[in-house]
């Protein structure tokens, strides 16, 4: 993101030395302020989005442990995301290349290149991408918490065998599993709705 900004920034600088016009150098510090502005926001709706998540995931364990977590999130962390999503007028998504829901793997080749980034460079925490007419936000999510990996750990040492039992049963397909702590388990994407 930042390279981006930088380069808008540089690039109305160059432009305001080579065209004289007072109106050019002020539309690209406008535009480069609505980037951080922009970014700015995206990245406080995806912080709130893993608040809300993780608090009531939090709630889940308390109240029936990780195998009562896994059916929780199962029924209610869509529903919990696309709440926030009407609250902001955007779409929310998380998107991962291990899926635990099929709705979240990587769709565009987009999302994959800006997931393989995020792959490669482990201090990257967010990026904002032009698709098409509209920016895309996209944000780290890692294994930050012992209790993801209660889910999303080894099965044979970290999940409970009753967790993983559930696990398996609401996500045959589940590819989820094998993490350790601090790693990119996913991101979190946020763009406005057309």
């Amino acid at each position: 993101m930042k390279k981006i900004i930088y380069i808008v920034l540089g690039f109305g600088f160059l432009i305001s030395c080579s065209q004289p016009k007072q109106e050019t150098e002020s539309v690209e510090v406008a535009d480069a302020v609505d980037l951080i502005q922009l970014k700015a926001d995206y990245d406080s709706i995806a912080t709130a989005s893993q608040k809300a998540l993780m608090m009531n995931v939090a709630g889940a364990i308390k109240k029936g442990g990780t195998e009562y977590a896994v059916e929780f999130c199962n029924e209610k962390a869509m529903p919990i995301t696309d709440s926030l999503a009407t609250k902001y007028q955007v779409s929310i998504s998380r998107i991962t290349n291990q899926t635990r829901n099929s709705t979240n793997d990587l769709k565009t080749d987009t999302d994959k290149a800006i997931f393989k980034s995020f792959e490669d460079n482990p201090s990257l925490i967010d990026s904002l991408v032009k698709e098409g007419e509209k920016y895309a936000y996209y944000k780290r999510i890692n294994t930050a918490l012992p209790t993801c990996i209660k889910c999303h750990g080894n099965p044979e040492s970290d999940i409970e065998p009753a967790t993983y039992t559930k696990i398996k049963t609401l996500y045959p397909n589940d590819k989820a599993i094998g993490y350790s702590m601090d790693e990119l388990r996913g991101l979190w994407k946020i763009e406005k709705e057309n």
